[in-house]
């Protein structure tokens, strides 16, 4: 009766030899997208090809593989020559890939440049708008899957580091279609309540399209637009997301990011120590000081023998009372006698008689005034007409009116000698009612010789 049923591993072996003899699944050519992508220590390359509806997985050994001129990343389309085989210990069919080529850029690592490009030339990436983390929080807000391991080593490390700090986790999807909405609400919702200071927003690691609800530009407008700093928190150290790119502060991992928004208790102990060491010497420093101070003070005179110094001081007191009053006469007596002095200058002096005495002295002095006045007036009236009749006889009209006249180059320049002039020459000649424009027909020598 038992003989009717197989092992799993005799079900495994006859499946396998069934792809093996299978001639069409000995030369396969594929073409599809990576992901999930590892290349192994050994120099193994595992991975998954995809396209929009199925998926296979698939291994490229290291002796294939060092043919490659390129390096496979996620998210890149590909195309393979290779044979479908059943690797026995998982029971499951793969591919396994002989040769491989790019073709072209894999769909979601497109949109993902796009996305980037365009929130990019948006501003978004501006370290400008970059809000400043607090240093002390006081209530955190963590979204993410409150499921996964992400939110208990982001809780863990901040309750380890600062437990003084409040900690709420606003639950969310983190993967699948709905992830991107519900990771938008709870930051819109976070910033309505208006109770937290940072809010740590992701999930732990994964592939590309695990990762693809932080690309989606819907989250990204929410962390632009959050009040609240952001930390990003998504996947492993060379995972990289649209998210990462408009936090204000990327986190390599979740647990790095809970080190991130708090300090460490150990650390502020620390320096509270160091603080309150050098506050005590500082104050050790300032007890000694004013000691030092205090003890020159009560060795002082003043402090020794105080008796002695205030009736010292009362005798020195007394003197410049004495000085004073005796200056007060002294100037008394002076201010007095000064004032005596102008009375008898006034009795003398008096404004009546001076009134008078000007009034004499400014009637001779009109008399000379209007005397010399009458004198000058008629010496530079006998200056002018003299300067008149030189200037008359000087005036070049009136002796051009007797006959003379005055020739004028082309150039406005009066012609002084024959010699200055040549045939053809247009020149001017100033009359004395008028002048002549002439043309130079012949230029004669006088008796020297000259022209």
């Amino acid at each position: 009766m038992n003989d009717k049923y197989l092992t799993v591993t005799a079900l495994t072996k006859y499946i396998k030899r069934k792809f093996d003899s299978d001639p069409h699944l000995k030369n396969i050519w594929l073409k599809g997208e990576i992901s999930n992508f590892k290349h192994h220590s050994r120099g193994h390359m595992y991975l998954t090809i995809k396209d929009e509806q199925t998926r296979i997985q698939a291994v490229m050994f290291a002796g294939n593989n060092r043919r490659l001129k390129f390096q496979p990343e996620n998210g890149m389309n590909v195309l393979i020559k290779g044979e479908i085989g059943v690797f026995e210990p998982h029971g499951q069919y793969q591919l396994y890939i002989q040769q491989m080529e790019p073709d072209g850029i894999g769909a979601l690592y497109l949109a993902f440049e796009q996305l980037k490009e365009k929130l990019n030339k948006q501003g978004y990436f501006d370290q400008s708008v970059k809000k400043q983390l607090p240093m002390y929080p006081k209530h955190i807000g963590v979204i993410t899957s409150p499921t996964g391991a992400a939110v208990r080593d982001i809780i863990t490390t901040i309750k380890r580091r600062y437990p003084i700090v409040a900690t709420t986790v606003i639950p969310v999807l983190v993967q699948g279609r709905n992830a991107a909405a519900s990771i938008k609400r709870a930051i819109e919702l976070a910033n309505e309540k208006a109770m937290f200071d940072l809010l740590i927003v992701g999930r732990g690691g994964g592939s590309i399209e695990e990762l693809w609800s932080f690309n989606e530009e819907a989250v990204a407008h929410a962390i632009f637009h959050s009040k609240i700093p952001i930390i990003s928190a998504v996947g492993h150290e060379t995972d990289i997301t649209i998210s990462d790119y408009i936090a204000d502060l990327r986190a390599p991992t979740p647990t790095g990011a809970a080190e991130m928004a708090v300090p460490s208790q150990t650390e502020l102990q620390e320096k509270i120590i160091g603080l309150k060491r050098s506050l005590t010497r500082a104050m050790k420093q300032k007890a000694h000081t004013s000691e030092q101070q205090l003890n020159q003070m009560q060795e002082a005179y003043a402090f020794r023998y105080p008796k002695q110094l205030v009736v010292q001081k009362e005798q020195e007191l007394d003197k410049q009372v004495e000085r004073l009053s005796k200056a007060f006469r002294q100037v008394l007596t002076t201010k007095r006698g000064s004032l005596q002095n102008i009375e008898q200058r006034l009795v003398t002096q008096h404004p009546k008689s001076q009134v008078a005495q000007m009034k004499k002295e400014l009637k001779q002095l009109e008399k000379q005034h209007t005397f010399l006045m009458k004198q000058i007036v008629e010496k530079k009236s006998a200056q002018f007409t003299n300067i008149i009749e030189k200037l008359t006889l000087l005036n070049p009209l009136e002796t051009m009116k007797r006959g003379y006249a005055i020739p004028f180059a082309h150039n406005g320049e009066i012609i002084h000698s024959a010699g200055k002039v040549e045939i053809n020459d247009k020149i001017t000649v100033k009359l004395a009612d008028g002048s002549l424009a002439c043309n130079v027909l012949e230029v004669e020598e006088d008796n020297n010789g000259k022209a």
